[in-house]
């Protein structure tokens, strides 16, 4: 039955904590009930309702302890606020607390994951797959490389030295011995590097970041499935933060190549819980050949009892998951479809757009050295200062700055070698310098550009006369 559209509670300020999902979920909610009408009534829960208002207050005030990450003036880690849809239809699917380990425990939200993920592999232009959400990015990351091993026991696995860190540890993890490669000057995967230990053998798989975590680098991508057919090797994508990005019509043209080229990849990780406007956690893992879901089969005498059905739980490494999640994604695209020229792709692309014209404000800056011209919505820049040590402590102190004015950004160590070769030409290449950072994931922060540069320029102005 369609849910008939009723006026909402108006938001008075950009500034708000967004409340429509609420009035959303009230509405909904009947829509959920009807569907279990004719069960026979049982008692309720009883409910402290006093008791439960005090600790919810207590509550709030307790998460008053945080930043704002929903607003636009909080531009610094990875956090972008869900959309509205996906925290209505989480709410809505909490009440039955589907499992989505199991046919059994989480029949709609099952095969509402089994769409869903569908849709993301289409928008990576794979028509057949073997995929599923995760809790993480990190376990997503770690069924792939599981995967790796199986298929190639012992070899060793390589990333880029600006990839996640987890690649690392669940290479450890894994008992496969794991290997960094060098970067070049804009954090992408350096080509040379690579050939070199690709010729000295024994990998297996190589990983390649499209969007690393410092920088939202893009590694080449088309040249490094030329050397798989030269070296031959199993090419993993982590696109866990730039994934959605292949959707944008506004990147350069080398990072569109990249792009251009996933469908050609192994295995892709991307987590819609940062641009699929999800809660957390929502990963996702792909393969592109099917036939690896006879890696995961197992038996269990009683999970799959109640069904011939094939089951989330057979083609993935962890057991129980939360069936909001597959909810809460498919209620999403239903509403943003992941097709280019879409409202999706322009809020990706707003992003982008706030990327670039800070970078530029940057790079025309007394104040600031921003030499890595940012290939998604990830700007990095350094302070003008005579040493790097002095450098250093005033980005820090732009920091705690910036914050007493409402503006919250990240900071972040990179190596020197990443800022102009004029810049502490005394220092080694390979030492690191504290850098500030801005995540511009969400599509108004092109909008309030402004008002952040008028703060950032501010908290530089006051840390100069300090």
């Amino acid at each position: 039955m369609a849910l008939e559209a009723q006026s909402l509670e108006t938001q008075s300020e950009a500034q708000s904590l967004e409340t429509q999902s609420i009035d959303l979920l009230r509405q909904a909610f009947p829509h959920l009930s009807a569907g279990f009408s004719t069960l026979p009534s049982a008692s309720a829960l009883p409910l402290d309702i006093p008791a439960m208002l005090q600790i919810l207050g207590e509550t709030a005030e307790r998460l008053h302890d945080n930043y704002p990450y929903f607003h636009p003036l909080y531009a610094g880690q990875m956090l972008k606020p869900p959309h509205p849809i996906a925290r209505a239809a989480y709410m809505l699917a909490t009440w039955l607390n589907p499992n989505n380990h199991a046919l059994d425990g989480g029949r709609a939200s099952s095969r509402m994951e089994v769409e869903a993920v569908q849709e993301i592999a289409a928008m990576f232009g794979w028509q057949t797959h073997l995929g599923h959400l995760t809790s993480s990015g990190t376990f997503a990351n770690l069924e792939a490389l599981w995967i790796a091993g199986q298929l190639a026991p012992g070899k060793t696995i390589l990333a880029s030295d600006q990839a996640h860190y987890t690649h690392r540890r669940i290479s450890g993890v894994l008992h496969l011995p794991f290997e960094a490669v060098a970067t070049d000057s804009c954090g992408r995967m350096s080509l040379d590097a690579l050939e070199w230990r690709l010729a000295q053998g024994n990998i297996g798989t190589v990983v390649i970041t499209l969007g690393t975590t410092a920088l939202a680098a893009v590694d080449p991508l088309p040249q490094i499935l030329a050397l798989r057919e030269k070296y031959g090797f199993r090419l993993h994508v982590d696109a866990a933060y730039g994934g959605y990005f292949v959707l944008a019509s506004n990147l350069d043209a080398e990072t569109t190549a990249a792009y251009t080229a996933l469908s050609a990849a192994d295995s892709i990780v991307i987590d819609p819980h940062k641009h699929g406007l999800q809660p957390y956690g929502c990963g996702c893992v792909l393969f592109r050949d099917p036939a690896l879901g006879r890696f995961y089969k197992h038996d269990s005498p009683y999970t799959y009892f109640t069904s011939d059905e094939l089951h989330l739980g057979e083609i993935s490494l962890e057991c129980s998951r939360a069936g909001a999640a597959a909810v809460a994604l498919w209620a999403t695209q239903r509403l943003f479809p992941l097709v280019p020229g879409s409202e999706f792709a322009r809020m990706l692309e707003s992003c982008r757009s706030a990327a670039i014209q800070l970078h530029r404000r940057l790079d025309g800056s007394k104040f600031f050295l921003a030499p890595i011209a940012p290939q998604l919505d990830i700007v990095v820049w350094a302070v003008r200062e005579t040493s790097m040590e002095r450098s250093s402590a005033r980005a820090r102190a732009i920091f705690e700055a910036a914050a007493r004015r409402d503006l919250h950004l990240a900071l972040v160590q990179i190596p020197r070698r990443f800022l102009p070769p004029d810049a502490w030409p005394d220092i080694d290449p390979a030492a690191h310098v504290t850098c500030l950072r801005s995540v511009l994931m969400k599509p108004e922060h092109l909008a309030w550009l402004d008002a952040i540069w008028d703060r950032l320029n501010a908290a530089a102005s006051e840390t100069e006369s300090s």
